[in-house]
């Protein structure tokens, strides 16, 4: 018997572009064989003995690929304090005081919040977290990633307290606030991830892995991966024969003082090493900071903040010495850049190394391009990972940046003309890894929301179909395996999604309550929706 089934009786895109809509759909084992006509494929299913499965008029379409994900903050997320949309300091404080009652570990962790949307119109410091926890040590991540406030006990305990350290944020007299940034926070985050057990992790991945299946998510490109997040992966592998989603590796250059790059080099280890479930890709570098924290590095300084331009995390020399070393061994890159003149440094790095394109070194964020850096990226051969949820969420990056750079910013469309391939992510923690949301955030570009820079840029909206593209198959380019993921059609594997309404037939404000009502890898159904 001829493990497999047969979709039937609803609508099935095999694919965005070129655009190609069918009755049916042929999976034999973890493959598809056949996508076209439904009386054809009833056949193919008789004659090999297949199950059939009435669609009853719903859509099968590929699943979502998220080119940039942190699935290790997803699963710890999912277990501490949510503070994304507080409006208030106040509100911190009070959401806070109830979540430590029933949370007994060590560090009390939270994440989400965001200055801009405080009425208190300032940054939160320890002082205020001290009035609520001084016993205990709190971190309480900023929404971007690249901030944090500690209390004063969190602050003494990592040393940073009184520090000699630019990352950690001081007042006009010279005290700690408490706020910390950059690598500061990657200290204390190392700090505390130190002290969650391997179990701890094995938990996490599977519970992010878990939601992502939830969502439609068949594939997620993991950023910033240490050691211990690719350890407990593995593990799971091979107590379960297989992961519920494919993972894609990037790992951090260092891990607690080993050289990860040598490593991988020792062990013979290229891009695209491991299994079709879990596969170690190459190294993520984060070489600036963000636009929320005024740590990304501009050409120019910020419009609100004259005395500042941003700063990169890297030198040059140490930043090329990471690129070369990664390139000779042959594992992909994958550099974050924000600011324009971070993407300058990296295009000049990518430029000197001669084997960028084939290797398909990426920018992670490309946040603010300038219209010669988009010509540069073209021309080098680079491929982006972008995420048009910054649209929605940097509410205020136009008066961050000024007018007048603010058709720099997110230039989405003006990339996709000039044949620049994009891979659609969300940054999950940093935005919803819902994919529905970055759809509508896509082709929206905030303008029902009166996102401000929607007037200025809302030449930069994209379709439908070119968001659902990139996002199956431009994600599927980004990690090198256009030919196996990315599409329906014979000989990709059988990753796809069922949903309730078809997106190329729902209004645009319709496109972010589209449901996902089953999920398939492989052609192994991993997650169905209660309701359904």
């Amino acid at each position: 018997m001829v493990s497999g089934f047969v979709l039937f009786n609803g609508l099935v895109y095999p694919s965005f572009k070129p655009l190609v809509r069918t009755e049916a759909m042929v999976v034999v084992g973890d493959r598809v064989v056949y996508a076209g006509d439904e009386t054809r494929a009833l056949r193919i299913a008789d004659a090999l003995g297949l199950e059939k499965v009435d669609l009853k008029g719903r859509v099968a379409m590929p699943g979502f690929i998220d080119a940039h994900a942190h699935l290790d903050s997803i699963g710890i997320n999912l277990a501490t304090l949510d503070l994304r949309g507080i409006d208030s300091i106040e509100e911190l404080k009070s959401r806070l005081k109830e979540y430590v009652k029933s949370v007994k570990t060590r560090w009390v962790m939270g994440r989400g919040w965001d200055q801009e949307l405080f009425r208190e119109r300032r940054w939160p410091s320890r002082f205020d977290i001290d009035e609520v926890v001084s016993d205990r040590p709190v971190m309480l991540v900023r929404v971007c990633g690249h901030a944090a406030v500690l209390n004063t006990r969190a602050m003494e305990l990592t040393g940073l307290l009184n520090a000699a350290d630019r990352d950690v944020i001081r007042d006009e007299r010279g005290n700690a606030t408490g706020v910390i940034v950059e690598r500061a926070l990657d200290k204390v985050e190392e700090l505390v991830r130190g002290s969650y057990t391997l179990d701890d992790y094995r938990e996490f991945m599977m519970n992010s892995m878990k939601y992502a299946a939830s969502l439609g998510v068949t594939t997620v490109s993991f950023v910033s991966v240490d050691l211990k997040s690719i350890r407990s992966l593995i593990m799971i592998e091979k107590d379960l024969g297989k992961l519920p989603i494919r993972v894609r590796a990037y790992l951090n250059p260092f891990d607690h003082g080993i050289d990860v790059i040598e490593l991988l080099r020792q062990l013979g280890i290229r891009a695209g090493f491991g299994s079709h479930y879990l596969r170690i890709n190459g190294i993520k570098v984060i070489a600036d900071g963000s636009l929320g924290a005024r740590t990304a590095w501009l050409s120019r300084p910020y419009s609100d903040d004259p005395g500042n331009s941003g700063r990169p995390n890297y030198g040059f020399d140490e930043l090329m010495s990471i690129a070369r070393r990664s390139s000779e061994a042959c594992l992909q890159l994958a550099i974050h850049g924000i600011g324009d003149r971070m993407v300058e440094v990296i295009l000049d790095i990518y430029g000197k190394l001669g084997n960028a394109q084939a290797l398909r070194h990426r920018i992670e964020h490309a946040s603010v391009l300038r219209e010669d850096l988009i010509r540069r990226i073209r021309e080098l051969g680079i491929v982006l990972a972008v995420q048009p949820h910054f649209v929605i969420a940097d509410w205020w990056v136009v008066n961050r940046v000024g007018a007048d750079r603010a058709r720099y910013v997110y230039p989405f469309k003006t990339l996709i003309d000039n044949g620049i391939m994009l891979g659609f992510s969300t940054d999950a923690p940093v935005e919803p890894l819902n994919p529905w949301e970055t759809v509508y955030a896509a082709v929206t570009r905030g303008c029902y929301e009166g996102i401000e820079l929607c007037k200025y840029t809302g030449n930069e909206r994209v379709g439908v179909v070119d968001v659902l593209h990139y996002y199956t198959y431009g994600s599927a380019y980004l990690l090198r395996e256009e030919n196996e993921l990315g599409k329906l059609e014979p000989g990709y594997l059988a990753d796809f999604i069922i949903i309730d309404k078809d997106p190329l037939s729902v209004g645009d404000k319709e496109l972010r309550n589209i449901k996902v009502l089953e999920t398939y890898t492989g052609g192994q159904k991993v997650y169905i929706r209660e309701s359904h």
